[in-house]
């Protein structure tokens, strides 16, 4: 057991929201702890010190779980620095778990949103991808949305913090120019997790995938399968081939995921540094062919 005034915070957080008494904590990270109940459930304090950053995150879980599709931890409650949700036990990423996590990932986008870039209900416009800020602008055309509120405010601080050269920015103003060609066709605003790397994607005991650390917003449904093959995950090809089987992607697809993923390899450049930023230019190069 933990005995820090920040675990001893934690438990007095959890018993706040749940309504049980704290009998054990132990921190996971610097800024999660795991609650053991009185009444033997299992709960995660999560501290967040950016502004809205807890907020936003309750919101986002709430909006995925009212979509009745991905499992999605349940949120107990949050105040401005702590979200208190269950604990999900984890079990392997099988090839059926993979299958069902495309079929309800499908479905879970195919509840929509009212615009892209819309913001979960009781959401903050100013929220965060990771560490980063994401404003939650919203428009009614994809490909100038996407350019306008995802792609360039990354390149303008990527270029601002000497990660990308300024003689490199232009491939990837070039994709912007391009995006109306290069978008594919027309699709209503889905409802994305915002950032589903597979780090945010933890394979269930019951056999379900279930989805945790959301961004969560109005976009088009290609951004999050594009963000699942960037950094692997586990069954990939199971997860398209359920996806495929609710609600079948649009001809050419495979092609644009460079696009797709452009945004978020800028988060990154702007996070981590070079070695994210060359990623994303050879992203933009791919995408302009």
């Amino acid at each position: 057991m933990q005995n820090s005034s920040d675990d001893a915070d934690a438990g007095a957080v959890a018993a706040r929201f749940t309504g049980a008494r704290a009998t054990e904590r132990r921190q996971v990270s610097g800024a999660l702890c795991e609650v053991v109940l009185d009444d033997g459930r299992v709960v995660m304090v999560k501290t967040g010190d950016r502004p809205g950053a807890v907020r936003a995150e309750a919101a986002g879980l709430r909006w995925l779980a009212a979509a009745g599709a991905v499992r999605v931890p349940v949120v107990h409650g949050h105040d401005e620095r702590r979200l208190v949700t269950d604990r999900v036990p984890e079990g392997p990423p099988t090839g059926e778990a993979a299958l069902r996590f495309g079929r309800e990932l499908a479905a879970l986008h195919a509840a929509g949103a009212p615009a892209f870039g819309a913001a979960p209900p009781g959401g903050p416009e100013d929220a965060w991808i990771g560490l980063a800020p994401m404003r939650n602008t919203t428009g009614s055309d994809w490909p100038r949305w996407y350019a306008e509120h995802r792609v360039l405010p990354y390149l303008r601080r990527a270029v601002d913090q000497g990660t990308v050269r300024v003689t490199e920015a232009p491939v990837v103003e070039r994709v912007c120019e391009l995006l109306p060609e290069l978008a594919g066709p027309a699709e209503p605003p889905s409802r994305l997790h915002g950032d589903l790397w597979n780090g945010n994607v933890v394979w269930g005991a019951d056999g379900h995938a279930w989805l945790i650390d959301p961004a969560a917003h109005g976009g088009h449904r290609e951004t999050d399968l594009a963000m699942l093959r960037l950094f692997g995950c586990p069954h990939l090809h199971g997860v398209l081939e359920g996806y495929q089987d609710v609600v079948p992607l649009a001809a050419g697809w495979r092609e644009r995921v460079a696009v797709h993923q452009l945004f978020n390899l800028l988060v990154h450049a702007v996070l981590f540094g070079r070695g994210y930023a060359e990623q994303a230019l050879d992203a933009a190069r791919a995408a302009v062919g």
